[in-house]
């Protein structure tokens, strides 16, 4: 049985110290390394080592009784969010660890609504209980308070000689009546009991929990056994192979590694392999297990293995049988521009960072024309740091990085109809789009209301093409467009002279029309954030976020305490960190998670300060081309619906 198992924390919670012992309990390593020693197995990069922190998801294989595990090592830190969620769609069952000295924090309260987003059962390990702070207990009651009441502690009372005890019959009796009914009438049955919790798991109503010390080697080969019994997959080899890209890398010599988690049928060297449009031949499949890899000639499903040379493929992208790619939640919230020395050669250097974009889709690279510079995106300055420190150790090149600056979005608070109309001699397109609001967080949502006998469905399919097929511009700043449902109405084609690109042009040109006769907003991100300190400090801290436009609910004091929940703008506490630490004497507690995107509370200054010009943007127009006595001329979007053929 194939089995892949995730292991999350927040950073400093003991993730890779857990990783490492796991590997090491199942001989897949002979060796047991630390994070202080910088020996770690799957802390294999400089970076990592030098700053005890992982900054890429690595993972390790190992076999356990019948199964073969493959065990992923994610990021903890919040500016490494985005390498973190890739793995979660890979993963069967996600191990969380918890420090039992600092109990839930901000990342772990990320972590885990992203692991109920996407439905992975999730076993829960308490770790550090070594220390003479750890408290269990308070740990288990903020776990129910923040996360969920389904968990159990389990130990190895729990399971005497495979057996449960009568504690834990009861809590799983009072999930289901019909099995309390089994009980009293036929006794405790092992096999249907055991059968009974791992489906209780699998279906996200059990959570698992555990206690011990990685770093002191103390519950791991109870969870080990644990986690073998109570866990189980269903892959079919009998199915069409299918798959998913989740991460890439590059080799010293720059040859291209994708990574693919199969998830149904098998694949042999020399078979053909779907992405996107491309079929490849797969020369080489490799199985790796941290830096070292085996090479095989079939793989099957629930495997996690590596081909080099798809140089098509993209993170997310669903190979073979699954044609949909994935869509992640997180994203970065700054950019930054790259500075480098003017004697090298900036277009070289975008290259080398392309490369690191292929890598990590979430720095979204791109040249700035007007600026002459490279653009990044990131998650925070931790990320810029690391960012530095790899490009100067691959690429052998010393860059530096200007103030991060919000990345803004754009929407629109009510609906608008479209038009756009592409006609110069000999070419002819016209596109009806509806616009619509939608729900924040939604992206961009595209379907067709368009009759068969206007647009056959092969047209209707290239509008939507082109709607996806690019970020969008809004008209205020130039904000990549978001939270927008956008439908096809109607349009016309020519049989002559409607041809490529054509579609392309009225399409682009009905979505900016429809902006222009529609209500536009600025979006900005929100940070939700929990703070607590000695009520001493409330005074001061409600000020504060008063003052940096910030939200929050009523204060909640308990044992000198005050303990408070808010949401507050991007731009105004990303550095609000340090004040915090230093108003409160050190003894205060801050936590922040990205809480996706809301109106801009002072949109007046930011398009004043981004100064777009929608009139002077060249690659985005409302105004439609429309032909008379074989020439073509331009109708302003405030004229263009006059002119339409298809409301004639």
């Amino acid at each position: 049985m194939n089995k892949t198992i995730g292991i999350f924390a927040h950073v400093d919670a003991g993730k890779t110290t857990f990783a490492e012992q796991i590997l090491y309990h199942t001989k897949s390593i002979k060796n047991l390394g630390r994070v202080d020693h910088k020996d770690a197995f799957l802390d294999m990069h400089n970076v990592e080592m030098e700053r005890g922190i992982t900054v890429f998801s690595e993972q390790g294989v190992f076999e356990y009784n019948s199964s073969t595990y493959y065990l992923v090592d994610t990021p903890g830190h919040m500016d490494f969010s985005m390498e973190m969620e890739r793995s979660i769609n890979i993963v069967d069952y996600a191990i969380l660890i918890i420090s039992g000295t600092h109990g839930i924090q901000s990342q772990t309260e990320v972590i885990w609504e992203l692991l109920r987003k996407n439905k992975i059962p999730t076993f829960i390990f308490i770790n550090k209980i070594d220390i003479k702070t750890a408290d269990v207990s308070s740990v288990l009651d903020e776990i129910r308070l923040n996360l969920t009441d389904d968990i159990y502690l389990m130990d190895d009372s729990s399971f005497k000689d495979g057996s449960m005890d009568t504690d834990l019959i009861e809590f799983i009796a009072e999930k289901d009546e019909n099995l309390i009914e089994m009980y009293l009438e036929n006794g405790y049955d092992k096999e249907l009991w055991l059968k009974y919790v791992q489906n209780l798991i699998k279906q996200n109503k059990l959570f698992p929990c555990f206690s011990g010390s990685a770093l002191k080697d103390i519950g791991i080969d109870t969870f080990i056994e644990k986690l073998d019994s109570l866990t189980f997959t269903e892959y079919k080899n009998d199915l069409p192979f299918s798959g998913i890209v989740y991460k890439i890398r590059h080799d010293e010599n720059m040859n291209k590694i994708t990574y693919i988690k199969a998830l149904s049928g098998m694949l042999n060297v020399k078979q053909e392999m779907r992405i996107g449009k491309n079929l490849n031949k797969v020369n080489e499949i490799r199985i790796y297990n941290g830096d070292k890899f085996k090479t095989t000639e079939s793989i099957s499903a629930g495997e996690l293995f590596a081909v080099c040379g798809l140089s098509s493929s993209k993170i997310g992208n669903g190979v073979g049988n699954l044609n949909e790619d994935i869509d992640y939640s997180l994203a970065p919230t700054l950019k930054t521009k790259v500075i480098i020395d003017e004697k090298l050669n900036a277009r070289e250097v975008l290259s080398y960072f392309k490369i690191l974009e292929d890598e990590d889709p979430g720095l979204n690279v791109s040249w700035n024309e007007k600026a002459k510079e490279i653009q990044v995106h990131i998650m925070g300055v931790v990320q810029l740091e690391i960012l530095k420190q790899i490009v100067l150790e691959r690429f052998n090149l010393e860059v530096e990085f200007g103030s991060c600056k919000i990345l803004y979005k754009e929407t629109i608070l009510k609906g608008s109809m479209g038009y756009g109309h592409f006609e110069p001699l000999r070419h002819y397109a016209e596109v009806h789009l509806k616009l619509e609001p939608g729900e924040r967080g939604s992206g961009i949502v595209f379907n067709s209301e368009c009759s068969t006998e206007n647009l056959e469905i092969g047209t209707q399919n290239l509008i939507r093409t082109h709607i996806y097929e690019r970020k969008h511009r809004g008209i205020l700043t130039g904000s990549p467009l978001t939270d927008l449902k956008i439908t096809l109405i109607t349009g016309r084609a020519h049989i002559k002279h409607t041809c490529g690109g054509d579609f392309r042009e009225a399409t682009l040109r009905a979505l900016r029309q429809g902006l222009e006769m529609s209500e536009n907003i600025v979006l900005e991100p929100y940070y939700r954030f929990k703070i607590s300190a000695d009520t001493e400090y409330m005074g001061k801290i409600i000020s504060d976020i008063q003052k940096l436009n910030g939200s929050f609910r009523n204060p909640d004091i308990h044992d000198g305490k005050v303990f408070i929940k808010g949401r507050g703008p991007v731009s105004e506490f990303m550095n609000y960190n340090l004040e915090f630490i230093t108003s409160t004497n050190g003894r205060g507690k801050i936590n922040f998670q990205f809480d996706g995107y809301d109106i801009c509370h002072n949109e007046e200054k930011v398009i004043e300060k981004v100064g777009y010009n929608k009139n002077a943007d060249i690659e985005y127009t409302s105004a439609s081309v429309f032909c008379s006595k074989g020439q073509g001329f331009l109708v302003p979007w405030d004229k263009a619906k006059e002119y339409m053929h298809c409301l004639k």
